[in-house]
């Protein structure tokens, strides 16, 4: 049987996983986290497993998800479940929302180039227009 590894204090999780104190705590008072207890002073004890929730937390940041969404698969993986299924349609509807964004800014350089492309030097000065190439764009 293996020996339980003591509870970590608060200051050593956030240099071991890089994740600042301040965020720690942020996540705890989200539920995204659970502090094992306290010391004395009053600092903030976690379980080692600690380390491996903020590496997923942050890795699925950075793919993306939203704090709401992390704490819902932690919410399954929790209840004893793998949330590997719910992750990937997440992160298939991640990929259709950010080929909609593609779709929009191809859309959007499309009008710049165009407006750039037919820029036509004015020295017609209106008090009512601010720049009239964009206005009659």
């Amino acid at each position: 049987m293996l020996a339980q590894e003591a509870p970590k204090l608060i200051g050593l999780v956030a240099k071991e996983s890089g994740v600042p104190i301040k965020t720690i705590r942020y996540y705890e008072e989200l539920g995204l986290l659970q502090a094992s207890g306290r010391t004395e002073g009053g600092f903030r004890l976690f379980n080692s497993d600690v380390l491996a929730r903020l590496n997923f937390i942050k890795r699925t940041q950075n793919l993306g998800m939203t704090l709401a969404e992390i704490k819902e698969f932690l919410h399954v993986h929790d209840g004893g479940e793998l949330p590997c299924e719910h992750i990937k349609t997440k992160l298939e509807d991640k990929v259709t929302e950010i080929d909609e964004q593609i779709q929009q800014l191809l859309t959007l350089r499309q009008d710049l180039v165009a407006l750039i492309s037919n820029w036509e030097t004015t020295t017609e000065n209106s008090e009512q227009a601010i720049c009239p190439i964009i206005e009659k764009a």
